[in-house]
């Protein structure tokens, strides 16, 4: 019996050679216990991660440090995005124990910060958001100290469903614009930009308390110009957090990778959007969405009260 193909909308792509990586891009391999000791509590807990479902180049050094990014609803995802390496098809049902699985996975690895995302469930009426919601509310049941992060689908369509997730008590509402407009339809067909901006905004003024959070990824064809554009359209929907990190292809079938950019020009960018204004700012080679998400998230504390400290001296 063959094997069941990943993506199944990549098959008749163009082969894409990829290119190779530059000594920069390497990630570092960490031979650690406390790698094993993680991995062993996600497969015991039979939990997906987006570590490993998106092949991300940090698992090793994030796992060491117990830091994973919970997958849930499954492992198939309804979209086919271009730049992504999560299996796409028709999803399985929900899992009813999933929120008492995650809850007691973050339990296990003592967690000060845990980052919970997930699959896009179009099929779903509510896209997934009441399944979020109960996973978020058993993990603050079960861990009342640990700073919970989500990274949200877009509920494109969903009308209000985005609301249930923010009555859960989390600190971090995280949503992906992933590129700039223009390349939409080639590497996220199934989403669209400005309704990611409206999700965005809409979640900051329905739950100010919460940290808003976005990320892009560069080398797929944009320009300096339209990321500066990114930049201005999220501040323009209060987002708090961007991170920027270099798209590295999947694959031959996934979208081309148009260039590496070098570390100085993710400073440069760095630089930029701190003008900009947004809290916080992460931009290199490696950044990840999740990628050092916990002391991120005590950065985001500090900076909020900072400015805090400054509305009340003025």
């Amino acid at each position: 019996m063959s094997e069941k193909v990943r993506h199944p909308e990549k098959v008749n792509k163009p082969i894409n050679p990829i290119k190779k990586k530059p000594e920069w891009i390497r990630s570092k391999i960490i031979d650690s216990k406390v790698f094993f000791q993680t991995k062993q509590v996600v497969n015991k807990n039979n939990l997906v991660t987006v570590c490993e479902e998106a092949n991300c180049p940090n698992i090793t050094e994030c796992w060491s440090k117990k830091h994973a990014t919970f997958m849930i609803m499954g492992d198939t995802c309804t979209r086919a995005c271009a730049f992504c390496d999560v299996k796409t098809g028709k999803p399985t049902d929900l899992d009813i124990f999933e929120p008492a699985k995650i809850s007691t996975a973050v339990k296990s690895l003592n967690l000060k910060h845990v980052v919970i995302t997930s699959v896009d469930r179009d099929d779903l009426d509510d896209g997934g958001s009441e399944h979020f919601y109960k996973v978020v509310k058993a993990t603050r049941e079960k861990n009342p100290t640990t700073s919970i992060e989500v990274l949200t689908p877009d509920f494109l369509r969903k009308g209000e469903a985005y609301k249930k997730i923010l009555q859960a008590d989390l600190d971090v509402f995280n949503h992906n614009i992933e590129t700039v407009p223009r390349l939409y339809t080639k590497v996220r067909p199934g989403a669209r930009y400005f309704s990611s901006l409206e999700l965005l905004k809409n979640a900051k003024l329905f739950n100010k308390k919460v940290f808003t959070k976005s990320g892009i990824m560069v080398g797929l064809g944009e320009n300096k110009e339209e990321i500066i554009q990114v930049m201005d359209d999220l501040r323009s929907a209060d987002v708090d957090f961007i991170t920027i990190g270099q798209y590295l292809q999947p694959s031959a079938k996934h979208h081309p990778l148009n260039r590496y950019y070098h570390p100085e020009e993710f400073k440069e960018l760095e630089s930029i959007a701190k003008i900009k204004g947004f809290l916080l700012v992460s931009s290199s080679p490696l950044t990840r969405s999740s990628y050092h998400a916990d002391e991120d998230f005590r950065k985001l504390q500090d900076a909020r009260n900072k400015q805090l400290e400054c509305h009340q001296h003025q």
